[in-house]
């Protein structure tokens, strides 16, 4: 395939590259003043890739000598991840103008730059494309974190994520070198067939055994799988709010289906070795992320653990290794963002009448009195997340575990139904001090339509009306999946 057909399937990228450079052109002439304009561009940039999604040649076509893939799968998972950024460049300015820090204009210009890494990792289709994407996105996303630069808080986010993140990148490395060595390539089809052409009792064999180890330790850190979830508490906490609604909702994505497409593209004929790894990872997120919230009194915290709690379900929707399966973890990706976005964005409300940002859950105390249409936003997430029906929650548990049970694994299902037990307890504990608590601080009124609006939109999504969604949602996953097939 030549260079002009493979610029074609990157079409999405090249226009988020060549709008941020721009951008921080603009920046460095017009400064901060700027911030807002940079970010309706911002959005735009964003739609117009997510546009370019639908004209670009998107069948199963493989660009740059095999080193991008361009699917279904990858342009579903691009669409939310532009969704998600974009969300997060809407709620900045709410946030930022009532903080001691104005918005300054380059947040939009990095968000630009983590989503064309996050779309590079998710059409990965060799191990250093999937390493240059990774590293654009956490490049800029160790700036994020530590955007406040008054903030003690958001300066120790930043330099933990870094800390820990560079650590993580080491071991993704070591994993690749051990998967080159072996499988004498880096393409996935490459590491695959090297895969299938060794048996046990083979010294090739345990060489990729010891590489696909490190590999999926390396992505376990990006999605925040426990044993390596243990930046995500406190990065949540300290970075700034649509900051954390950013990393909670599209790098999660990006992330997830670049291991999805990793598990299944370059270690198909080891599902069997995976497999045991992501079951493992998958019960401890499920059960850690939901004891180690019951305990949290900051907010932030505590849906820190949430995400946690949910990679673990997502990851459920993998272990079969099957295109049900794989169909199942975009259809709680997409309801996830949904839900996680929502939930942050009700936090973007949680301002004291003087204007200061509470945290605390106890702040929440009452709130039905004094704001019910938070309340009822919030108290529709919380379920939401906590898989009750009707909302629409429950559907993309059902989703995973559907799929575990077709694959013959209905013991697991049967153990991720009782984990999700432990994670409704702290959600139905924030609505019981929403509804039954006596009235603490008063929370100010909302000044922020763009904030009002999103709530909104979020909430019916993830209410009984998101059923209705569930045909074209399942067209789109079904689609996606068979195309790693």
């Amino acid at each position: 395939m030549d260079y002009v057909s493979s610029f074609a399937l990157s079409l999405p990228e090249e226009i988020l590259s060549a709008g941020a450079i721009v951008l921080m052109l603009v920046v460095a002439w017009a400064g901060d003043k700027s911030a807002r304009v940079i970010g309706y561009v911002s959005v735009a940039l964003l739609a117009a890739a997510a546009v370019a999604l639908i004209g670009a040649p998107t069948s199963g076509a493989v660009g740059y000598a095999g080193a991008f893939h361009a699917d279904t799968f990858a342009g579903f998972a691009k669409l939310l991840i532009y969704v998600s950024s974009a969300v997060a460049i809407l709620i900045a300015p709410g946030f930022f103008e009532t903080d001691n820090e104005p918005l300054r204009a380059e947040y939009s210009v990095l968000i630009l730059l983590a989503a064309v890494g996050m779309g590079m990792m998710v059409s990965a289709a060799d191990l250093l494309t999937l390493y240059v994407g990774l590293e654009l996105n956490s490049l800029a996303s160790y700036v994020l974190a530590s955007f406040l630069r008054r903030d003690s808080r958001s300066a120790e986010s930043g330099l933990k994520y870094f800390v820990l993140g560079a650590l993580a990148s080491g071991i993704l490395l070591y994993g690749i070198s051990l998967l080159y060595g072996f499988s004498g390539g880096t393409g996935f089809a490459t590491v695959a067939q090297a895969f299938h052409g060794t048996t046990h009792g083979d010294p090739a064999y345990y060489g990729l055994l010891f590489g696909l180890v490190f590999v999926l330790a390396g992505l376990a850190f990006k999605i925040a799988a426990v044993p390596f979830h243990m930046w995500t508490p406190d990065v949540y906490e300290g970075a700034p709010t649509p900051v954390t609604a950013f990393f909670a909702s599209a790098p999660k994505v990006a992330a997830m289906a670049l291991t999805t497409r990793v598990a299944i593209s370059a270690m198909g004929p080891a599902t069997h070795d995976w497999q045991q790894i992501v079951i493992f990872c998958a019960l401890a997120s499920t059960i850690l992320g939901g004891v180690a919230a019951i305990g949290q009194t900051n907010i932030k915290r505590l849906l820190a653990y949430s995400s946690i709690n949910n990679v673990g379900f997502i990851l459920f929707g993998l272990v079969p290794g099957t295109a049900e399966g794989a169909s199942s973890v975009l259809f709680y990706l997409t309801i996830y963002i949904a839900m996680t976005l929502g939930s942050l964005i009700c936090v973007l409300q949680m301002r004291t009448k003087d204007g200061l940002p509470t945290e605390q859950i106890a702040s929440l105390a009452g709130l039905s009195r004094t704001r019910p249409g938070l309340a009822a936003a919030f108290a529709i997430f919380m379920f939401s997340l906590a898989g009750i029906p009707p909302l629409f929650g429950f559907w993309g548990k059902w989703e995973v575990f559907s799929a575990l049970v077709a694959a013959g694994f209905w013991p697991l299902a049967l153990i991720g139904i009782a984990t999700s037990v432990i994670g409704a307890f702290y959600y139905l504990k924030i609505v019981k001090t929403i509804y039954f608590d006596e009235p603490a601080v008063e929370l100010a009124p909302s000044r922020s339509l763009i904030e009002g609006v999103l709530i909104a939109i979020a909430a019916l999504f993830v209410s009984p009306l998101g059923y209705l969604l569930i045909p074209a949602i399942e067209l789109g996953t079904n689609a996606a999946a068979k195309s790693l097939f």
